[in-house]
């Protein structure tokens, strides 16, 4: 911890992580303003999330509801404009809470979800962002919808729900190269009509800009490795 009360490095990676999005969207002939940084603040702490908030940074992902309930109501009572994503599975019963609590859910996978969630809104009198996750590749560990079925829910969560789906959201396998689930994720956002792509994190993000990615998802680069 630094004497101002920042922890040691954060600020450097966080401003180094910055620049990079910056430059890979120059090298792919696109305005940086056109990528959305979300920081991962999985595992971390109240403390660390508000010294990036204090940097001026303001959109932030969960994995987690319980999680995020243990620290972001009272962030986001102070600091109001703070955008907060789910970036992990989300359970239909913890609908109603992540509701009351996020602004973006990206992992939208099922009808049943879908369902919960506009009951939820119409419950709470909130209006969200979503994504639909996508298994691009094709995993049985993984959640997300088919590529082959996105069209479906879609017009099950956007035009019979009155959901406000605004793009999609994937996770590549691990150990493979990223780029083929990259384009495939982008050309079926092409062929849905969506125009948000959050596809990207510590490892690839750069690639992912380089093939689209409107949100990259990054924890690592900006608070280093967590603890076990």
């Amino acid at each position: 911890m630094s004497d101002t009360g920042m922890p040691t490095g954060l600020e450097e990676r966080y401003r180094a992580v910055c620049e990079n999005i910056a430059r890979a969207a120059r090298h792919a002939g696109r305005d940086p303003q056109s990528v959305q940084l979300v920081i991962a603040s999985k595992t971390q702490s109240a403390d660390a999330i508000e010294a990036l908030i204090r940097l001026g940074h303001r959109v932030f992902g969960e994995n987690r509801v319980q999680e995020a309930y243990s620290k972001w109501p009272d962030l986001k009572q102070r600091y109001p404009d703070v955008l907060l994503h789910l970036i992990g599975p989300l359970q239909t019963n913890k609908a109603r809470e992540a509701v009351r609590l996020f602004d973006v859910i990206e992992t939208v996978d099922r009808e049943k979800l879908g369902r919960a969630l506009a009951a939820e809104e119409a419950r709470e009198n909130r209006r969200l962002r979503y994504m639909l996750e996508v298994n691009v590749g094709a995993e049985e560990q993984k959640s997300g919808i088919s590529p082959g079925n996105a069209a479906e829910l879609l017009s099950v969560c956007r035009d019979q729900l009155q959901l406000t789906v605004e793009g999609l959201m994937c996770i590549p396998p691990a150990g493979e190269q990223a780029s083929p689930y990259f384009a495939l994720l982008r050309k079926l956002a092409g062929e849905l009509g969506l125009p948000k792509l959050s596809m990207g994190m510590t490892a690839d993000y750069p690639l992912a800009i380089q093939l689209g990615a409107t949100h990259v998802r990054i924890g690592t680069a900006i608070f280093g490795e967590r603890k076990p």
